[in-house]
């Protein structure tokens, strides 16, 4: 009895002492920002003074998280964390477990859900950004077991629907707590967020007396985002609409979300507006910042690929080697690729491919990244075939562009053959791909065409027959007609595909002339091929007109020949000479043809030559541009791109600096 007295005596001694020790800790760590600094030196004073008390860990794993850029980044961050959940629970029990509609009793208890709230939600995301799928499925199953009356910061049947959502097409094989395949996954997806409905509901009666009504409305609007994100990539535009006026009405918007929305239906003049108020509303955030990448996809359907390529140099500049560092080189990529220049698009395409990306806080993931950074490699590789034969119009008697053509196409079918394995293995293919839109699509309505063409054009043909009765989005008709008169055009019905396009173009009221240059180009560019076919002079030359009216950029890697009038002050043989071994067509029969200008100058042993075009109604398409003659070839290469307004990426200014 002595010694059990000695013993009850010491241990409550110790549980005193550790109690003022934690006293001090709280005291001290009001005021502290955990996220700078001044939270890893408290953190660090924490631990010394009591290792034993959550608080320090805590904050370690908060401030690691806040500065984690990469995998060990997040896996060093979630050490702490873990050890401070595992305090939290052990010491904390009754206070996390207990329940109560007094607000005065809820006070007491407030620090310790808060916390563990808090701690769980970091070490969530430090589990999904090290793609450790399954512990993130465990830590949320812990969280609900304690039943709380409300998840300050975590709530755990959101993250279910979005862990699931987000892996949907995988299947219990690879994760144990999803489904057979994606429609059941998306299915249990809406079934967390319903679930998690009904739990406000029912914990309104204990949360009223506690909490104000804008605490409880909050909730709420979490799960309608996740609700809009579920109907958005399942292609229920009304009901997902409906989640998104909610959100509208209560002034939390999710505006990168909405862009997406809008643009999937091809609104691209809201999806503008929408990406421009995400932009503000994301600032500074450290992962991919979606609405950039996707602005510039409709910067390159607006025929300014230009204006796509500098927004993506800036960004790379301004995020560095982070998050989001391989998506931006991506589009940078695509913007060269639209913009015409080649060999900078696989420059960048080649980074990204380089680059080790965290795929963090959206549902584009490794599949996304790796089908975006191959489906381009066979844009850019069917284009520099292309290229070889408009840079030597007698193409086919030199060995050596031959040659070229030949080892580059062999690269272009083992791409070709890489990327239809990709397709062929990807489960979603039929509501990311072929949909031409999608939320989950992270390619361009145009790139896929040159994926699908000459593959199986009657699968094909009756796939987007099927969507044309059936696909919800008005908007988007056009462009299954223009992928059915392709079509059409493979098979040799030249005459029919002629009708459905003239047929298109006569539905202006759904074709935004400003937003949709590239679809309106790609389909005078097929009304182009089909009236060469049907041997319809005049729709050729105005159809041809119209596609360099519209984007110039894409005549140099079409089948069809360019043609220009040429108009040329002053002399330089050398310079004339290289360009006309292009594949242009000069001086041609075609009251539609554009008019090019030379101006060849020379200052003492300086010479020059100044370029500019006007389209077939006078309206200038190249603004002049002067380049200084040193290496002859460069300048002609420069001058023969620069009529179709292609321009190095190098030797354009920033936006923010006057470009």
């Amino acid at each position: 009895m002595f010694w059990a007295g000695i013993h009850s005596v010491s241990a409550q001694a110790l549980v005193q002492k550790n109690a003022a020790k934690r006293y001090e800790i709280d005291a001290k760590r009001r005021g502290v920002d955990f996220t700078k600094e001044e939270g890893l030196a408290a953190s660090r004073e924490f631990v010394r003074v009591d290792s034993t008390y959550y608080v320090g860990w805590m904050i370690q794993g908060i401030y690691l998280s806040e500065r984690a850029a990469d995998y060990s980044g997040y896996k060093n961050a979630a050490e702490p964390l873990e050890k401070a959940l595992n305090l939290l629970e052990a010491d904390y029990a009754a206070e996390l477990r207990k329940r109560t509609a007094d607000a005065m009793e809820y006070l007491k208890i407030y620090k310790f859900q808060s916390d563990y709230s808090n701690t769980a939600s970091y070490l969530f995301q430090a589990y999904q950004n090290t793609e450790q799928n399954e512990k993130s499925y465990t830590l949320l199953r812990r969280v609900q077991r304690w039943n709380m009356q409300k998840e300050i910061v975590l709530n755990a049947y959101n993250m279910l629907s979005w862990i699931t959502h987000r892996n949907r097409f995988y299947t219990q094989r690879t994760y144990s707590f999803l489904k057979g395949d994606i429609q059941a996954n998306e299915q249990l997806a809406n079934n967390y967020l319903d679930t998690a409905l009904m739990r406000i509901n029912t914990n309104l009666n204990v949360n009223k007396t506690v909490f104000p009504e804008s605490s409880l409305l909050f909730e709420l609007q979490s799960v309608y985002h996740y609700k809009s994100i579920l109907y958005s990539y399942n292609f229920e535009i009304d009901s997902a609409q409906y989640y998104f006026a909610l959100m509208e009405e209560s002034g939390i918007f999710p505006y990168n979300n909405y862009g997406t929305f809008s643009a999937i239906q091809a609104k691209f003049r809201e999806a503008a507006e929408s990406y421009e108020a995400a932009s503000m509303q994301e600032a500074g955030s450290k992962h991919l910042q979606e609405w950039a990448y996707y602005s510039s996809l409709i910067d390159i359907y607006k025929g300014d690929p230009l204006h796509a390529a500098l927004n993506m140099r800036d960004m790379i500049r301004a995020s560095g080697s982070t998050p989001g560092f391989g998506w931006y080189n991506i589009a940078l990529a695509r913007a060269c690729m639209y913009e015409g220049n080649i060999e900078e698009s696989q420059k960048y395409l080649d980074k990204a491919a380089q680059f080790k990306e965290l795929h963090i806080g959206t549902t584009l993931g490794k599949p996304h990244y790796e089908f975006s950074i191959n489906l381009l490699g066979l844009v850019n590789k069917i284009h520099k075939v292309k290229q070889q034969k408009f840079e030597d119009k007698n193409w086919w008697w030199h060995p050596g562009t031959l040659y070229s053509i030949a080892v580059l196409s062999t690269e272009k079918y083992a791409q070709q053959y890489l990327v239809a394995n990709q397709l062929a293995a990807n489960p979603e293919r039929d509501n990311v791909v072929y949909r031409l839109f999608a939320t989950e699509s992270t390619v361009s309505w145009d790139e896929i065409w040159f994926l699908i063409k000459g593959y199986s054009t009657n699968y094909f043909y009756k796939k987007f027959e099927e969507q044309l009765k059936t696909d919800p989005r008005e908007r988007v008709y056009k462009y299954f007609n223009l992928y059915l008169a392709r079509i059409e055009m493979e098979k040799g019905q030249y005459k029919k595909a002629e009708q459905r396009l003239v047929q298109t173009l006569s539905f202006t009221e759904d074709i935004d002339e400003v937003y949709e240059k590239l679809f309106l180009a790609r389909v005078y560019e097929s009304l182009a091929i089909c009236a060469d076919k049907n041997d319809e002079d005049k729709l050729y030359q105005q159809s041809l007109a119209q596609v360099y009216s519209l984007y110039p950029q894409l005549l140099p890697y079409s089948t069809l020949k360019p043609q220009f009038k040429l108009t040329v002050s002053g002399t330089n043989e050398a310079i004339l000479d290289g360009i006309k071994k292009y594949n242009i067509k000069w001086n041609p029969d075609n009251a539609f043809a554009p008019h090019a200008y030379l101006v060849f100058a020379a200052d003492g042993n300086k010479k020059s030559v100044s370029y500019s075009v006007t389209d077939f109604q006078g309206n200038v398409i190249v603004k002049p541009v002067k380049v200084v003659i040193g290496d002859k070839e460069e300048a002609i290469k420069t001058v023969a791109y620069g009529l179709f307004n292609i321009q190095s990426l190098d030797a354009q200014p920033d936006i923010n600096n006057g470009g």
